[in-house]
């Protein structure tokens, strides 16, 4: 996948580092030019050029950014999707060839051999514990300093976070968080997360093809759309939204549920700024096929995941800071 930071057809970091070279090879011909009229002799005058144009493009050469760091959490304590798998791969994908972030993982597979019982069953005390150990070293307090953003991937559940209150801090301090699919159906017994996520999950028909609204087509999150774009997936209906509160992204004017298509407000993804935290969610991504082009068992055409990897790459691209976009909620809701 392209890295917008690097694409030529774009004022950013290509552009910057294209007129810094130009200018130091500009200086460093008026520098060989101006060693000619030094009383030196030849070897001495090819010496010192060669130090000070080496100085020059030392000195003038862009210092490489380290890339973010980010944790993927994908721990659940409820319905578990069969898609995490694939999301923690895309993930690190995104992140070796963007460049922008690196990732690390908070996750527990329960389906592991190391979780079954003595009857060859799983053990789900097991299980719970070592989703509490991964977490109480992963999202401490101590533990989130090192990140500068967090992914909650169809996370499930009230999950046992060393502090609640501490993660929500966390992003108000300047951190992002990524959220997709069911991350709005985590912790149903903590309103500040449902606050800060932007709403929470509260049904969902059966899968169908939906053609979203795209609330902002000049941003980097949806630019790439454009005005037919389809995507079938399992689409969430929203509970404790309020428009007035987001930057809407991508939504329906219709309920999406073949069965009773009723006009209304149907948000997909939004983003949000928190304190001086940026939050970015998306609820597609229940479907293996739409994390994964090459996925074999296909319902949408490859070029639907594609699109979805370049919308949450953009979005974990804002939430690090790394893309400017205007996250401000618009001025008047879709009717």
């Amino acid at each position: 996948m392209r890295d917008r930071s690097l694409d030529p057809g774009a004022k950013n970091e290509f552009h910057r580092r294209e007129t810094s070279l130009r200018i130091t090879v500009t200086w460093a011909v008026a520098l060989v030019k101006y060693m000619k009229t030094l009383n030196v002799a030849p070897l001495g005058k090819l010496l010192l050029a060669g130090i000070l144009i080496g100085w020059t493009f030392g000195f003038a050469a862009p210092a490489q950014a380290a890339p973010k760091k980010v944790l993927v959490v994908t721990v659940t304590k409820g319905f578990r999707h069969s898609s995490i798998p694939t999301a923690e791969r895309v993930l690190a994908e995104l992140a070796k060839e963007s460049g922008a972030f690196t990732v690390d993982y908070a996750r527990v597979e329960p389906n592991d051999p190391e979780f079954k019982g003595a009857d060859g069953k799983r053990d789900n005390a097991k299980v719970d514990a070592a989703i509490k150990a991964v977490l109480a070293e992963k999202m401490s307090a101590a533990a989130l300093k090192k990140y500068d953003a967090v992914i909650f991937a169809n996370t499930t559940g009230d999950l046992p976070l060393p502090d609640n209150q501490a993660f929500l801090d966390w992003i108000k301090s300047g951190k992002g968080f990524v959220g997709m699919h069911s991350a709005t159906d985590t912790f149903p017994g903590f309103p500040g997360y449902t606050e800060m996520i932007g709403g929470h999950f509260k049904t969902h028909a059966a899968q169908l093809e939906v053609q979203p609204i795209n609330q902002d087509p000049q941003c980097p999150i949806c630019a790439h759309f454009g005005k037919d774009w389809k995507v079938f997936d399992e689409i969430y209906q929203i509970k404790d939204f309020d428009p007035a509160k987001v930057h809407g992204l991508l939504t329906l004017d219709r309920k999406p549920d073949v069965r009773d298509p009723s006009p209304g407000i149907y948000p997909i993804a939004w983003c949000k700024e928190y304190g001086k935290g940026r939050v970015f969610y998306t609820s597609l991504g229940h479907r293996e096929d739409v994390w994964d082009p090459a996925w074999p068992d296909r319902k949408n055409p490859k070029e639907v995941a594609e699109a979805y990897q370049k919308h949450i790459l953009a979005g974990i691209r804002w939430a690090l800071g790394l893309e400017k976009m205007n996250a401000k909620p618009q001025k008047a809701a879709v009717e």
